[in-house]
């Protein structure tokens, strides 16, 4: 048994930036004050992106898929300028606990992958809660990668080649997109590819009762951000795997797999588990665990060594599923 609490257990590179990281009382993320955390990361990742040289080899631009109402979903386009197509998509869902974040935060970290695995990156602005409740996402997920795939070949899309891929809430949703193609039929994914995903509303794992004091999504903003996604639902009997993947009974026929889970982070041990049932329904897995990592460590701390090694495995994971085709 470890004694350890969770502080001695940070990784020494990634304890250092932590201190360095503004919190307030309720950690880096005060979703008490949705609107004002909002506005924040906004202007954060805003103010980030300012500091990076533009990368012209990367294009960007924004298209957009019709819903049945009417309105449109907005999915960002980043493409590598000197490939020739057509190429492989990841369709991309962002971080942000379902209820922060935009599409357009995760430019640099994705301009970097689209060089590094030359691909295509879509990446959704899907909807957020509590204005737009689980499975909303998730349908937005489905339109976004039925709509690539039937705009292929005006987009320089190989649609033998689209993935799914997200981080944290997002990889979340990229699990209940998957979940939703299976169930309603069409092609599948090539793969799936989830950076310490969010997949489990009850909170009853061992790792969501021992990370409660690091500051990055704890215990109580995972709880509080659960009820603004599905309001009186959370935590309870009947809720559907669309909104909390962990809860679907039946893994079989969903796409290769690829999971990074940290050791400090709360959802440690739904992601675990959920590699762990993906094998056991004949799925194939990779699985990665971090050691002394807490969530989201790569943005935090992009040049400490754990951060190298998780970017190493994932790219590589994508470049090796991306040289393959669908049966």
């Amino acid at each position: 048994m470890n004694t350890k609490n969770t502080h001695e257990r940070i990784a020494p590179e990634l304890a250092e930036v932590l201190k360095a990281v503004p919190m307030t009382e309720a950690g880096v993320f005060d979703l008490s004050d949705l609107e004002g955390t909002r506005a924040g990361v906004r202007a954060f990742a805003e103010a980030i992106a300012a500091q990076i040289p533009d990368e012209p080899s990367v294009s960007v631009e924004e298209v957009r898929a019709p819903r049945p109402d009417g309105s449109t979903l907005a999915i960002r386009l980043l493409r590598p300028t000197e490939e020739a197509g057509p190429l492989p998509a990841l369709v991309w869902f962002h971080g942000g606990g379902q209820v922060l974040g935009y599409a357009a935060q995760d430019d640099p970290t994705l301009k970097h992958l689209v060089l590094e695995v030359g691909c295509i990156v879509a990446s959704v602005d899907y909807r957020l809660a509590p204005e737009a409740p689980a499975p909303a996402a998730a349908e937005d997920g489905l339109l976004a990668y039925r709509w690539l795939r039937s705009q292929a070949a005006a987009l320089g899309i190989d649609e033998d080649r689209v993935a799914l891929a997200g981080q944290s809430g997002g990889g979340g949703i990229a699990a209940a997109t998957a979940l939703m193609i299976r169930d309603q039929g069409g092609p599948a994914p090539l793969f799936q590819a989830l950076s310490y995903p969010m997949l489990d509303d009850r909170n009853t794992t061992t790792s969501s009762h021992e990370v409660t004091d690091i500051g990055i999504w704890d215990r109580a903003t995972n709880i509080l951000a659960w009820k603004l996604i599905l309001g009186d639902r959370a935590g309870a009997e009947e809720v559907p795997q669309y909104s909390a993947p962990a809860r679907t009974t039946d893994l079989t026929g969903l796409p290769p797999t690829f999971i990074a889970a940290a050791e400090l982070d709360v959802f440690r041990d739904e992601d675990l588990s959920y590699a762990t049932r993906l094998q056991a329904s004949g799925v194939p897995v990779e699985l990665h665990l971090y050691p002394g990592a807490y969530h989201a460590w790569d943005l935090f701390a992009p040049e400490a060594a754990v951060s190298a090694a998780y970017v190493h495995a994932w790219h590589g994971y994508l470049r090796r599923q991306f040289s393959t085709r669908q049966p």
